[in-house]
């Protein structure tokens, strides 16, 4: 097989599973080695010189069936989830990468309210035990423990 173009501008991301990363390695690499074989076909069919080019169309063909059979049993091992959205989004005929874009932007989001809730949440926290604490003079440890167990620091 010779070395093509097909795939290239498209990496895979990988997974956090290496098994799984090598068994959709190697079911890209025969999906490769098919879109070959068929740029293959084209290119014999389209410049069909007799005896010689029908000789190589069979061995072509005859190596495509294999990729095929190989890809055929490879490809069910292969689990691959992919969130019904993106589906949806790509039948919309849109740009699967725009979506992960659109995805990675409402995460950041995302984070940063919850940097925000949680940021708040920590200095109504720190005010409410000084509070307590000046109101309750003895409670003072056991405010200054609970403090502490969230992951404040107070002021004595």
């Amino acid at each position: 097989m010779t070395d093509s173009n097909a795939g290239q501008g498209y990496e895979r991301v990988p997974t956090w599973d290496p098994a799984i990363d090598a068994q959709l390695d190697q079911v890209q690499n025969e999906l490769k080695a098919i879109i070959q074989n068929l740029y293959n076909l084209i290119v014999q069919t389209t410049n069909h010189e007799g005896s010689p080019t029908q000789m190589a169309m069979k061995r072509e063909i005859t190596s495509l069936v294999e990729n095929l059979i190989s890809l055929s049993n490879t490809a069910p091992k292969a689990t691959v989830t992919i969130p019904p959205e993106l589906i949806t989004y790509v039948e919309n005929t849109r740009n699967p990468r725009i979506y992960t874009r659109e995805f990675v932007e409402l995460v950041q989001r995302m984070n940063q309210t919850l940097k925000g809730r949680s940021e708040a949440f920590a200095q109504m926290r720190d005010i409410l035990a000084r509070d307590i604490m000046a109101a309750i003079p003895d409670t003072k440890g056991d405010v200054k423990k609970v403090v502490e167990s969230t992951g404040g620091k107070i002021d004595t």
